[in-house]
């Protein structure tokens, strides 16, 4: 029987706290002499925008939640239970008769409008929790995969996720398993019992990227039922990542709804962490003339990155390489509102005047007597009057005349 505590103890110490911060933080080394380089370095060294990481409460958040969950996966391969699930799962794939013995293990979700870094925010959670390494042991010999990240299929087939996660373990322990499968034709009920082995020993946190395509898919039910089925055939803790659109799916009945619980996030509100991120991006220039970052460009990307993270530093990006090519040579609002303009797929979801800290107030329209008058025209009933008028038996002239301008010609 494998000791859980020896699985745990090969993990690298849960960190918190400035030495989390620190740990997840990624700063580009920056060389200020390279704004006198050609345009072509110039440029290229622009992609180090992309690189920038600055941990958030979010990332925080997303570290703490993987990190217990997998400790909490690990704690269960220890387990008798996990002894007697290995040999239920073995009879399964012939019979097709599931039981979950372990069970109860964590499911959970993480949701956030799309842009804002969940799945930057778990990458690097990822790799502090397992160093890129994995998790071997000499007696019993075990290998497992402390964490295992796949995409939910756009049509959520149950099938191509279930080969999914045997081809990611092959990519990580050099096995066969995705191959067999395939070669042996697995049907869905006979792979929900392989994957289910196969997580059992070699998996220790699963994480199913877009989620959200289950929710106009007629498979979405299924995908998530053979994931509850996963969870209580193998132990194994499942992260569910996606964004807010599949909280109505989760939403439909009580045993999704209990298993979509867990982080939810949205934009960035206009805050210290904002104007930080603002900030270190302004920090990383590579056109000739340097411009400072004041609050009124700070107010400016806000309002036109709605918060977005994955906008902004496309905005800057953008207005630094439009600058370089134009030969203006300056990051300054112009140069943001060219690289706004080139983004028009996203002015829809980004409604600029969100954040308007030293408005002016603009100059009032003046409005003509006969404009006024077309307004007022416009929001009376003309039939409703008539009626009016019949009904008090009185003449239908001098109730048109209470409200409109009326000259009479003779005939």
């Amino acid at each position: 029987m494998i000791d859980a505590n020896a699985l745990i103890g090969a993990l690298p110490r849960m960190l918190s706290g400035d030495e989390l911060m620190r740990a997840l933080k990624v700063m580009p080394e920056y060389d200020p002499s390279v704004c006198d380089r050609d345009e072509a370095m110039r440029l290229m060294k622009l992609s180090d925008l992309y690189d920038i990481y600055l941990p958030s409460a979010m990332s925080v958040e997303v570290y703490s939640k993987l990190y217990l969950a997998l400790i909490r996966s690990l704690q269960k391969k220890g387990s008798r239970l996990a002894v007697r699930q290995y040999a239920e799962n073995y009879k399964a794939v012939r019979q097709r008769d599931y039981s979950g013995i372990l069970g109860g293990s964590d499911s959970f979700t993480i949701i956030g409008t799309s842009g804002i870094g969940k799945s930057s925010a778990i990458s690097k959670a990822i790799r502090l929790i397992s160093e890129n390494r994995i998790i071997e042991l000499k007696q019993p010999c075990a290998k497992i995969v402390p964490c295992v990240v796949v995409q939910c299929p756009f049509d959520s087939s149950v099938k191509g996720l279930l080969l999914e996660i045997l081809r990611q373990v092959d990519e990580e322990l050099d096995t066969r398993y995705y191959d067999n499968a395939v070669r042996a034709r697995a049907t869905t009920d006979m792979l929900i019992g392989s994957v289910s082995q196969v997580a059992l020993n070699h998996i220790g946190l699963l994480v199913v990227d877009e989620i959200q395509h289950v929710v106009n898919s007629k498979n979405g039910k299924a995908l998530v039922g053979s994931l509850t089925q996963l969870i209580n055939c193998s132990g194994i803790s499942i992260c569910m990542v996606g964004t807010p659109e599949s909280c109505q799916f989760f939403e439909q009945a009580m045993q999704l709804a209990r298993r979509s619980l867990g982080l939810h996030y949205s934009e960035l509100p206009y805050d210290r962490y904002f104007r930080e991120f603002c900030g270190t991006l302004f920090g990383y220039q590579y056109v000739r003339n340097r411009t400072d970052i004041t609050e009124a460009i700070i107010e400016w990307l806000y309002e036109h990155s709605a918060g977005v993270i994955s906008i902004l530093v496309s905005l800057i990006h953008d207005a630094q390489e439009i600058a370089i090519l134009n030969g203006r040579e300056t990051l300054d609002i112009v140069a943001l509102n060219e690289a706004y303009q080139r983004m028009q797929m996203i002015h829809r979801y980004v409604k600029p005047a969100k954040l308007r800290v030293n408005q002016v107030s603009k100059p009032k329209k003046v409005v003509s007597v006969a404009e006024t008058e077309r307004n007022a025209i416009s929001s009376i009933s003309i039939v409703g009057i008539i009626t009016e008028a019949k009904s008090g038996n009185f003449s239908v002239v001098d109730a048109l005349r209470e409200h409109f301008r009326i000259e009479e010609v003779a005939v």
